[in-house]
């Protein structure tokens, strides 16, 4: 009789429920170069937003899809319950991720800014999952 093997180890995204939100991003920007939407109506970013975009933002290598003049910046927010202090505060991705996946039933969403036109977008959101699959 063959002998059971352990599972491998599994990432932080393993234990994370995802959302991407790619499709409403290229629905937004055909809008946008449709003329149906203007650049004021999406370049709008609260300015606690962008003090966290200009001092806790990673930096990514993708352009602004707006104005490209700058590369966009990567936050994390971080909302659960059983957060306390931590509940709604900016992080950055990794510990991000991290604090999501080591409270079940919280979330971590990443948004997109450009630091320069304030544009600013959804881009993807992590649930903790109850139980591990």
């Amino acid at each position: 009789m063959a002998k059971a093997t352990k599972p491998l180890g599994r990432s932080r995204h393993a234990q994370l429920g995802v959302v991407d939100y790619t499709l409403r991003k290229r629905s937004l920007l055909r809008d946008v170069r449709a003329g149906m939407l203007s650049v004021t109506d999406i370049c709008d970013a609260h300015p606690e937003l962008m003090r966290a975009a200009r001092h806790v933002g990673e930096l990514t290598k993708r352009d602004c899809p707006i104005c490209e003049k700058d590369k966009l910046v990567l936050l994390a927010y971080v909302y659960g319950d059983d957060l306390k202090a931590e509940n709604g505060r900016v992080w950055s991705i990794d510990t991000g991720l991290k604090l999501a996946a080591a409270h079940p039933g919280s979330c971590c969403y990443v948004v997109e800014v450009c630091r320069t036109c304030e544009w600013n977008h959804l881009s993807e959101a992590f649930t903790a999952r109850s139980a591990v699959m």
